[in-house]
């Protein structure tokens, strides 16, 4: 009985020792500044050497304006641990708080001078200025320790209190004297950087950051300036010239291609096809590796398909297919290209026979599980292209229960829920929807939602069936059937006027149009969106979508500012309001304080 009593005394003990804290820092931060006192006097008198339950002692008596009891504090700290100097910052401070200056500034150089004595004290000292805000006497403590001791490097401190200042331009000149420094910090800085930089090329910051890289390659040319300033231009989607300071480490450097994969891939991501292609050329000209060759192979095909749409061109493109396939066989090392060459076969050439014919042989090589996944994923996607929906629901439901609690099961799901919406079977649907909106990752959660809305918002009440047209003019689009789903859309807005389907069908055909470069008549859609009803469920993505078809397409930027500017102010929730925001300043630059 006596042990156990014991056991009990001493983990109580342990919880309570690991609660004072949290407890303390609570009453701290929600004002109850008394009580913290209670506690972290306690922790003090047990952890005299913590500065951290030092720091919320004083502050909570300054807080209550108990100054006197403040200094005591620091006083016995200052007595008991006579070297550190900073506790003369916390005197100072503390008379500031009392609006003494005078008294305030005479602790403050004594601590700057116990620097000057020993610049070994130059970080705690430093330290204790910045985190009173104290950012002069901070920046001065720091420069002065590394003058009289070249050997300490407060690089980082010195730039960050540059940035609290707005001193940009220093603030990046103290970030590169750190790479400068040491090369391991050239990627690590960038966490830093990317606080202050945009995807503008012409934002003030950008053109700070790449002056000073590039005065710093003209005298002293080195890989970490050509890193750098790939990194910058990749963020303001500049990617040629991304790509020619990448040429440029690899020159330096020639035996690691992986950077300039890295951003062909991402080139491609953002449809900067020229680029790509020109990255893929570069891989394909300097190695001999069979694995990089196939990627580089495979990433000028895709840049191809996206950039060529001529018969004679597809032609061409789907012999390159089957050449690449010959050269370097039907492996598992070509199964990307297989895959890839399926998905061409069924959606450029319209041949799903043929994609489901070469995606059945894929499946017979030696794969992993998660490649067999995503095949089958694939070739239920082609059976849905070629209306085979019964077969694709099979093979969806398949996957889903091989690859349970995995992201291949998750996208089955959603698939299953899309078909059964194409067969009109919203029931079902919904019912599968339910789940993937609260238990998926973001992208087909979303994908979920946007469904749902769709099918709630629509589902018949009476013996009118909307939500089953416009199901089939989106099966219709989706099978690559424009003309078709234009049509059938024509009807449902003709028999359902005035029905919630209306804004739906209205939206999808101004897509269709948009694709088939009507833009005319994809503008005409998106305007009657926002006539019949401004607070309609898709009225911000129509007036996004207006903004985006006047900019990228029709070369106004001043109708496309017009409607990102309506998404600021009459949409301040709209999901497109901070890609609205950088567009309008990009285009009304002098509206912009």
């Amino acid at each position: 009985m006596k042990v156990f009593l014991i056991a009990i005394f001493t983990f109580t003990c342990l919880i309570t020792s690991a609660q004072s804290p949290r407890v303390a820092r609570t009453y701290y931060e929600s004002g109850q500044y008394e009580k913290a006192i209670e506690v972290y006097k306690v922790l003090h008198q047990k952890h005299g050497y913590r500065s951290d339950y030092f720091k919320f002692l004083v502050s909570s008596y300054q807080q209550l304006e108990k100054y006197n009891t403040a200094q005591e504090v620091i006083l016995a700290q200052l007595q008991k641990y006579p070297k550190q100097q900073q506790f003369n910052v916390e005197l100072g401070y503390n008379y500031a708080l009392q609006n003494l200056a005078q008294k305030a500034n005479l602790y403050y150089d004594l601590a700057v001078t116990a620097v000057e004595k020993d610049p070994n004290l130059g970080y705690a000292i430093g330290k204790s200025f910045q985190d009173n805000n104290l950012l002069d006497y901070a920046l001065k403590t720091y420069q002065t320790a590394m003058n009289l001791n070249p050997e300490l490097n407060f690089n980082l401190q010195i730039a960050l209190i540059y940035g609290e200042q707005g001193a940009i331009n220093n603030m990046f000149d103290g970030f590169l004297k750190i790479v400068e420094r040491d090369k391991s910090y050239t990627l690590s800085i960038l966490k830093y950087v990317g606080n202050f930089i945009t995807d503008d090329a012409n934002n003030e910051n950008n053109i700070l950051f790449k002056t000073l890289l590039i005065q710093r390659l003209q005298t002293n040319p080195d890989s970490s300036w050509n890193i750098l300033l790939s990194w910058l231009f990749m963020q303001e989607k500049r990617y040629n010239k991304a790509f020619t300071q990448e040429k440029a480490i690899f020159k330096r450097k020639p035996d690691n291609l992986n950077r300039i994969i890295t951003l062909g891939k991402i080139a491609y991501k953002e449809s900067a096809f020229e680029t790509s292609a020109q990255c893929f050329d570069f891989v394909l000209k300097n190695t001999q590796l069979v694995a990089l060759k196939i990627t580089a192979n495979l990433y000028l095909l895709k840049t191809e398909i996206s950039t060529k749409d001529s018969p004679k061109e597809l032609q061409q493109i789907d012999l390159k297919f089957k050449n690449l396939l010959l050269e370097y066989g039907f492996n598992k090392e070509t199964l990307y290209i297989q895959s890839e060459h399926a998905t061409f076969l069924t959606y450029k050439l319209n041949q799903p026979d043929k994609g489901i014919a070469l995606i059945k042989r894929s499946l017979e090589l030696n794969l992993d599980s998660h490649q067999k996944g995503l095949l089958k994923l694939s070739l239920a996607d082609i059976f849905v292209y070629s209306n085979q929906l019964n077969q694709a629901l099979i093979t969806y439901t398949q996957v889903k229960l091989n690859y349970k609690n995995s992201v291949i099961a998750q996208q089955a799901a959603f698939k299953i829920a899309e078909t059964s919406y194409y067969k009109s079977d919203f029931e079902w649907a919904q019912t599968q929807l339910k789940v993937l909106k609260s238990e998926t990752s973001q992208l087909i959660s979303n994908d979920a939602l946007k469904l749902s809305l769709l099918i709630a918002n629509n589902i018949p009440t009476d013996k009118m069936n909307p939500l089953a047209s416009y199901a089939k003019a989106d099966l219709l689009a989706h099978q690559n059937k424009t003309s078709a789903a234009i049509d059938t859309l024509d009807i449902v807005l003709k028999k359902f006027k005035g029905y919630p389907i209306e804004t739906y069908a209205l939206f999808k055909q101004a897509q269709l149009y948009s694709d088939i470069k009507n833009y005319d008549k994809a503008i005409a859609n998106y305007l009657t969106i926002l006539k019949i009803n401004k607070e309609a469920i898709l009225a911000d993505d129509a007036c996004f979508n207006l903004a985006q078809l006047y900019q990228d397409k029709l070369s106004d930027d001043t109708k496309a500012a017009t409607y990102y500017e309506k998404i600021i102010f009459d949409y301040p929730a709209s999901i497109y309001l901070v890609d609205a925001r950088k567009k309008f300043r990009q285009l009304r630059p002098e509206l912009i304080n």
